[in-house]
């Protein structure tokens, strides 16, 4: 099973919808876990409930980065520019690729969770299988 890391600053919204609904939809094949660089210490309520929308039970943890820097992983993909910039080079194994995803936590807006969790079922599996070889 290949495992995959989910990278964004805060490690509340877009990282964890990321990390569900890989571990929902893919994990007969991948194993996803998320970080933040600056962990917001929670998982925004309204993440949650926009995975529960479509059937995808997640508690979430805003995790720190650092935790995972002995864990090998097949590949890193960070989904904010802030991240991206603030991890330009993954210390620990892994490929990392970047695709950046506007950030609902901005507006607060249940329309805006459920557009960007949307945006990530659809890119985030064309992701991994262009770099699932």
């Amino acid at each position: 099973m290949k495992k995959v890391l989910f990278l964004c600053t805060g490690n509340s919204c877009r990282s964890q919808m990321a990390e569900a609904i890989v571990n929902a939809h893919l994990g007969k094949h991948w194993e996803a876990v998320s970080a933040g660089t600056k962990p917001a210490g929670y998982t925004h309520p309204k993440a949650i409930a926009a995975l529960a929308e479509i059937g995808i039970q997640h508690q979430g943890r805003s995790k720190l980065a650092d935790e995972f820097r002995a864990t090998d992983f097949d590949l890193v993909v960070t989904v904010c520019d802030s991240a991206a910039e603030d991890c330009p080079l993954w210390l620990g194994k892994g490929r990392k690729v970047h695709h950046s995803f506007f950030d609902p936590a901005k507006t607060d807006d249940m329309d805006d969770f459920r557009r960007v969790r949307d945006e990530i079922a659809e890119v985030i599996p064309e992701i991994l299988a262009a770099h699932a070889g």
